[in-house]
């Protein structure tokens, strides 16, 4: 069976991590069978959002430390990373820089790299019993997939660092708090409660809804008076769309609108 699992209903695709023997834990075929998935489904104007899981009772404990440890695993040689990260086959970058919305359904545990994994993702819906566990530094290493750049922004200088220099783990309900996930539900309701948010998504312009998303990207180093010259030209290509047309005349007409990507 595939370690990748991809389904497409409608306009939203969910890709499945498929190692629920190992809790999903990440080789170095995944990494690159993940990115090219989430690649290929960026570039489907058929999927306007993408819904990341894992099967079993983890989302994903990170790293496979016997793949890392082979000569072809994720270290290419017994835990000597290569001088430079390949980003177009990394998935935390690929996630950042993907212009169709992200839902992590968070079905468990998300610990290393699984957890920078989930904090990639714009969105995040969690089972009650679901946890995040920033195990890093108990294992001698640093968020290396992206999470020293997520967690302060998400939390603030001083949360970030007492959850990394500690190692900390955080139930769904303390995630919650903190606001490094979206929602809580029982994990028989995570489907639908990610399906939901996805649905709702894609019944949306999905090209505002994806300039959206490249201009919240942009503002994170853009100064204020940057960022709105860049929106202001954004927004004029829209104008012009029939997806525009079609959201005007809907709200006029009091109806649903149907949107084409056009």
């Amino acid at each position: 069976m595939s370690e990748i699992k991809v389904e497409q209903d409608g306009y939203v695709a969910t890709l499945t991590l498929n190692r629920p023997e190992a809790m999903n834990t990440i080789t170095q075929p995944m990494l690159a069978s993940l990115s090219s998935h989430l690649i290929a489904c960026d570039e489907n104007p058929g999927i306007r959002a993408i819904i990341i899981t894992g099967e079993g009772r983890a989302f994903c404990a990170g790293l496979d430390l016997n793949d890392a440890a082979s000569e072809e695993g994720v270290s290419k040689g017994g835990f000597a990373l290569a001088a430079k990260l390949d980003l177009k086959t990394f998935p935390p970058n690929v996630l950042h820089h993907m212009d169709t919305p992200t839902i992590c359904a968070l079905n468990g545990g998300a610990a290393g790299f699984g957890m920078d994994l989930a904090l990639s993702c714009d969105i995040r819906v969690a089972a009650a019993s679901a946890k995040m566990a920033a195990v890093f530094t108990k294992r001698g290493v640093v968020p290396e997939s992206g999470g020293t750049w997520l967690l302060p922004r998400m939390l603030g200088w001083a949360r970030a660092c007492d959850i990394v220099f500690r190692g900390k783990t955080l139930d769904a309900r303390t995630c919650l708090e903190l606001g490094l996930v979206n929602e809580v539900v029982e994990k028989d309701q995570l489907v639908a409660a990610s399906r939901l948010v996805a649905d709702e998504i894609a019944a949306c312009a999905p090209l505002a809804v994806q300039a959206a998303k490249r201009m919240m990207r942009s503002a994170l180093s853009e100064g204020f008076d940057e960022h709105t010259e860049r929106a202001y030209l954004q927004t004029l290509p829209l104008l012009k769309s029939k997806d525009f047309k079609e959201g005007f005349s809907a709200f006029l007409e009091k109806r649903q609108p149907q949107f084409n990507g056009e």
